[in-house]
Protein backbone atom coordinates (compact mmCIF):
# COMPACT_ATOMS: atom_id res chain seq x y z
CA UNK A 1 0.00 0.00 0.00
CA UNK A 2 1.36 3.48 -0.83
CA UNK A 3 2.63 5.72 1.97
CA UNK A 4 -0.04 8.31 1.01
CA UNK A 5 -2.70 5.77 2.00
CA UNK A 6 -1.03 4.77 5.27
CA UNK A 7 1.08 1.91 3.94
CA UNK A 8 4.81 1.25 4.09
CA UNK A 9 5.41 1.85 0.39
CA UNK A 10 8.02 -0.18 -1.45
CA UNK A 11 7.36 -2.43 -4.41
CA UNK A 12 5.37 -1.52 -7.46
CA UNK A 13 2.04 0.11 -6.74
CA UNK A 14 -1.02 0.72 -8.92
CA UNK A 15 -0.09 4.37 -9.44
CA UNK A 16 3.25 3.37 -10.97
CA UNK A 17 1.54 0.86 -13.23
CA UNK A 18 -0.97 3.51 -14.34
CA UNK A 19 1.85 5.97 -15.04
CA UNK A 20 3.72 3.35 -17.07
CA UNK A 21 0.60 2.55 -19.11
CA UNK A 22 -0.11 6.26 -19.62
CA UNK A 23 3.48 6.92 -20.74
CA UNK A 24 3.43 4.03 -23.22
CA UNK A 25 0.07 5.10 -24.65
CA UNK A 26 1.09 8.76 -24.88
CA UNK A 27 4.35 7.81 -26.60
CA UNK A 28 2.40 5.85 -29.21
CA UNK A 29 0.09 8.83 -29.65
CA UNK A 30 3.09 11.13 -30.17
CA UNK A 31 4.39 8.78 -32.87
CA UNK A 32 0.98 8.75 -34.59
CA UNK A 33 0.64 12.54 -34.33
CA UNK A 34 4.15 13.04 -35.73
CA UNK A 35 3.36 10.68 -38.63
CA UNK A 36 0.15 12.59 -39.39
CA UNK A 37 2.03 15.92 -39.30
CA UNK A 38 4.94 14.48 -41.30
CA UNK A 39 7.34 15.35 -38.50
CA UNK A 40 10.36 13.41 -37.38
CA UNK A 41 10.55 12.79 -33.64
CA UNK A 42 13.95 13.30 -32.03
CA UNK A 43 15.78 10.05 -31.25
CA UNK A 44 16.34 11.30 -27.70
CA UNK A 45 12.67 12.06 -27.05
CA UNK A 46 11.94 11.90 -23.33
CA UNK A 47 8.64 11.15 -21.65
CA UNK A 48 8.14 10.71 -17.91
CA UNK A 49 4.71 10.10 -16.36
CA UNK A 50 4.27 10.18 -12.61
CA UNK A 51 1.09 9.26 -10.78
CA UNK A 52 0.55 9.82 -7.06
CA UNK A 53 -2.31 9.65 -4.60
CA UNK A 54 -3.68 12.97 -3.45
CA UNK A 55 -6.88 14.24 -1.89
CA UNK A 56 -10.04 15.04 -3.80
CA UNK A 57 -10.98 18.63 -2.87
CA UNK A 58 -14.67 17.83 -3.30
CA UNK A 59 -15.03 14.91 -0.89
CA UNK A 60 -11.67 14.75 0.91
CA UNK A 61 -11.16 11.13 -0.18
CA UNK A 62 -8.34 9.82 -2.35
CA UNK A 63 -7.74 10.99 -5.90
CA UNK A 64 -5.14 10.16 -8.52
CA UNK A 65 -2.76 12.95 -9.57
CA UNK A 66 -0.85 12.66 -12.83
CA UNK A 67 2.10 14.60 -14.22
CA UNK A 68 3.56 14.04 -17.69
CA UNK A 69 6.81 15.69 -18.80
CA UNK A 70 7.70 15.51 -22.50
CA UNK A 71 11.10 16.48 -23.87
CA UNK A 72 11.54 16.94 -27.62
CA UNK A 73 15.13 18.21 -28.00
CA UNK A 74 15.87 20.12 -31.19
CA UNK A 75 12.21 20.63 -32.06
CA UNK A 76 10.85 24.18 -32.28
CA UNK A 77 8.68 24.98 -29.25
CA UNK A 78 5.53 25.82 -31.27
CA UNK A 79 5.90 22.61 -33.30
CA UNK A 80 6.42 20.55 -30.14
CA UNK A 81 3.40 22.11 -28.42
CA UNK A 82 1.20 21.39 -31.44
CA UNK A 83 2.43 17.80 -31.55
CA UNK A 84 1.78 17.28 -27.83
CA UNK A 85 -1.70 18.82 -28.12
CA UNK A 86 -2.60 16.41 -30.94
CA UNK A 87 -1.17 13.45 -29.02
CA UNK A 88 -3.30 14.43 -26.03
CA UNK A 89 -6.41 14.28 -28.24
CA UNK A 90 -5.40 10.89 -29.70
CA UNK A 91 -4.31 9.15 -26.47
CA UNK A 92 -7.11 7.12 -24.79
CA UNK A 93 -5.40 7.44 -21.40
CA UNK A 94 -5.35 11.24 -21.73
CA UNK A 95 -9.00 11.19 -22.79
CA UNK A 96 -9.86 9.06 -19.77
CA UNK A 97 -8.01 11.47 -17.47
CA UNK A 98 -9.82 14.41 -19.08
CA UNK A 99 -13.34 12.98 -19.40
CA UNK A 100 -13.53 10.02 -17.05
CA UNK A 101 -14.00 6.44 -18.09
CA UNK A 102 -17.02 4.22 -18.59
CA UNK A 103 -16.79 1.62 -15.88
CA UNK A 104 -18.56 -1.42 -14.58
CA UNK A 105 -17.81 -2.75 -11.11
CA UNK A 106 -19.83 -5.79 -10.20
CA UNK A 107 -19.88 -8.77 -7.96
CA UNK A 108 -19.66 -12.04 -9.83
CA UNK A 109 -20.33 -15.50 -8.48
CA UNK A 110 -17.18 -17.06 -7.02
Amino acid sequence: MPVEMGGKGGGTNPEQLFAAGFAACFHGSLVLAATRQRLRLPADLGLVATATIGRDPEDGLFALKLSVDVSLPGMARAEAETLIAEAEIICPYAKMARKGVEQSIRLVAG
